[in-house]
């Protein structure tokens, strides 16, 4: 894999991936020749972390820079791309990069007229938007789609700032990023319902009990998959299960008895096709998470 000429890029979104990935491509060796920022959230993260790039409207971008980087919002990226392209400042040879992992390359399928190259590459990571979230690229993987002829210069791009390619056919970007979205977003929420939990209760310290046993279990799970399922509902415990549903109902926040219910359900339903409870066991726990 070769590694790509240094480019003038230009970040278009100085949210806090676009402000990032800007540093990291600068470190690179790479030059930021621009930065698109709106809100002063967004200038005042550009300033901190690219100063030498100065902030430009987006045409200008264009037209200093080699490649672009866009990392903006899903909903409005392609009527974003699509205007710049029928306002004539897409030039040809412009690499064109987006940070969507919802899209593939289609999504910026009006550039490819004016001679331009589509490419999204997404990380797999959560960011804060400060500059240690440049150290976390560091073997982090990232979803790219792109052409086979431009894949080895995205690819570079990735290694470059420390990640891992991975490449996602165009039509499997949806449920890849379901999965990202999944893991992660929803990741948040069962943590914050867990210690929601211990709090109602009275408990202290939530985040200390919490730590090391969902730090222990992510591991286990990404190492050994269903065979690392523990608890009550793996061993068939109705009884415990019981118990909890009984225990979650007298909260104040329904959604706590809700995902944990929903969340039981699938874990039944796994622990079964893993070999841990019996098709009778599994009825018994099902018909218990309905009622």
């Amino acid at each position: 894999m070769g590694r790509p000429n240094r480019l003038g890029i230009g970040i278009i979104g100085a949210g806090r991936v676009g402000a990032v990935l800007g540093l990291a491509l600068q470190q690179a060796g790479h030059t930021i020749t621009a930065v698109h920022a709106v809100s002063d959230a967004s200038v005042a993260r550009a300033e901190a972390l690219l100063p030498n790039a100065p902030i430009l409207d987006i045409p200008d971008i264009l037209r200093r820079s080699e490649a672009v980087i866009f990392a903006v919002p899903d909903d409005v990226l392609e009527e974003l791309v699509s205007g710049l392209a029928a306002a004539g400042h897409i030039q040809t040879g412009h690499l064109l990069v987006h940070t969507s992992g919802r899209y593939g390359t289609q999504v910026m399928h009006s550039v490819r007229e004016h001679g331009a190259i589509p490419v999204a590459i997404h990380p797999a990571m959560t960011f804060t938007g400060m500059s240690l979230d440049v150290d976390r690229l560091h073997n982090t993987a990232f979803g790219i789609t792109a052409d086979a002829v431009v894949a080895p210069i995205a690819e570079a791009l990735v290694v470059e700032m420390g990640g891992i390619p991975v490449a996602i056919p165009e039509t499997a970007r949806p449920v890849y990023h379901a999965a990202m979205a999944h893991a992660s977003n929803h990741l948040v929420t069962l943590t914050a319902q867990a210690q929601a939990m211990l709090t109602a209760a009275g408990i202290d310290q939530a985040s200390k009990l919490l730590g090391n046993l969902m730090s222990a279990s992510l591991e286990n799970a990404l190492t050994n998959g269903d065979q690392a399922l523990t608890g009550p509902v793996s061993r068939g415990d109705s009884g415990t299960v019981a118990k909890h549903l009984e225990s979650l109902k007298t909260l104040e926040d329904p959604d706590l008895y809700e995902t944990y219910r929903a969340m039981a359900q699938a874990t039944a339903r796994r622990a079964h096709s893993a070999g841990f409870i019996t098709a009778a066991k599994l009825e018994e726990l099902l018909e218990l998470l309905d009622a």
